[in-house]
């Protein structure tokens, strides 16, 4: 019998990377471990890890129910971890990360910053934020005699040249 890859990309075998860890076997070790158990939890539809790996006042807010569809209606194509980073003193963490998956047969990326805290040697998601995606600029070169680009109908030179 083959060994799953585990689905987070680390291409380790899926029982010995995120699945102890989704199944409580086994401790994250730092953020990291932790965000990649939460994507695999995703891929795999273990929505109760989701749930559990969150930091107790987060809970509250918790969609079991949304979880569940977007976990399931999604095929889950890589996680690219961006940058992560530890406050041993704080016992903090943030993870960057690129989630990629597809619904609906549309490519999607999910790019957040996720924070974590540490809490009787157990590492908690307390918050994620989106990325927002950088502004792409068009530069646009227009000679003198071109049609003016703020379509005035007037040539550039006499419009905003």
């Amino acid at each position: 019998m083959t060994e799953e890859i585990c689905p987070c990309g680390s291409e380790k075998n899926y029982s010995l990377c995120c699945e102890p860890i989704i199944k409580k076997e086994a401790l994250a070790e730092n953020p990291e471990a932790l965000m990649r158990s939460r994507y695999s939890a995703y891929a795999k539809g273990e929505v109760l890890w989701l749930r559990d790996s969150l930091e107790e006042s987060q809970r509250k807010d918790f969609d079991e129910k949304g979880a569940r569809q977007w976990s399931s209606g999604a095929e889950w194509l890589g996680l690219t971890i961006v940058n992560s980073e530890i406050d041993e003193e704080k016992d903090s963490g943030h993870v960057e990360f690129v989630a990629k998956y597809k619904q609906s047969g549309v490519a999607r990326d999910h790019h957040e910053v996720t924070e974590f805290v540490r809490k009787n040697k157990k590492w908690y998601l307390t918050e994620g934020r989106m990325v927002k995606p950088e502004t792409v600029r068009k530069e646009q070169t227009v000679g003198r005699n071109d049609p003016c680009p703020c379509n005035s109908g007037k040539k550039f030179k006499k419009c905003c040249g």
